[in-house]
């Protein structure tokens, strides 16, 4: 890894839903253990409500989020590129060094499931990739009033 905190950069394509709430759910479970970003391949500058609600109703927030498109420079210094999705597509820069994963979230509006139930399900199976994630970089969870 590039430096004592890892760094992982989430990409979608409008980084105004599951690249978010990746961020926030990693940052909710690890804190400042890593250096969390997100990204979109074209970015939309809003950030989905539904998402945000969905998010916060894990414990986590987005407040603070803005849609942004992907930095090279933080590609290049990245430890892990993660893309949510099947639609977001992101192409290696010189000097990167961290493979790009993709995390093929199921849609189950495919099923006809809809609303908050829909954005629970997405949520869950994100949340449940980053823990697994911050496991296999060795990211302990914050402890209560550290």
């Amino acid at each position: 890894m590039s430096t004592d905190r890892p760094t992982v950069l989430f990409v979608c394509v409008s980084n105004g839903g599951k690249s978010q709430m990746a961020e926030a759910l990693m940052r909710a479970h690890v804190g400042d253990s890593a250096s969390i970003h997100s990204a979109g391949t074209a970015p939309k500058g809003k950030i989905n409500a539904e998402s945000a609600a969905s998010v916060a109703r894990a414990g986590a927030s987005m407040d603070a989020a803005t849609s942004k498109p992907i930095d090279p420079d933080l590609l290049r210094t990245a430890d892990r590129v993660i893309v949510l999705g099947r639609d977001a597509q992101v192409e290696p820069v010189g000097g990167m060094t961290a493979t790009i994963e993709r995390w093929d979230t199921d849609e189950p509006s495919l099923r006809g499931i809809v609303g908050d139930e829909r954005m629970d399900l997405i949520r869950d199976d994100i949340q449940n990739r980053v823990e697994v994630l911050a496991d296999e970089l060795g990211l302990a969870r914050p402890q209560a009033g550290a």
